[in-house]
């Protein structure tokens, strides 16, 4: 009998936050570097380069734990 192979919505959820977690860790890194003149109380923090650094490591836990090529456990 022939089975259907599924891939899990969570591979994409994944995908995307990867995707949108790159492009954000590149705005911060270039508002790093080319600091603006308008004033921004936290902009010391960086907010935006370690939002992104998060939705990375989160989005490439997502893509990997269900990557379809992966077994079904």
């Amino acid at each position: 009998m022939d089975t259907e192979h599924q891939i899990p919505i969570w591979f994409f959820i994944g995908a995307l936050l990867t995707c949108y977690g790159v492009l954000i860790v590149g705005a911060g890194v270039y508002a790093w570097l080319s600091p603006s003149h308008v004033k921004v109380v936290l902009a010391h923090l960086h907010a935006d380069f370690w939002w992104g650094l998060l939705l990375v490591a989160v989005g490439l836990f997502y893509t990997l734990k269900f990557a379809p090529w992966r077994k079904p456990v």
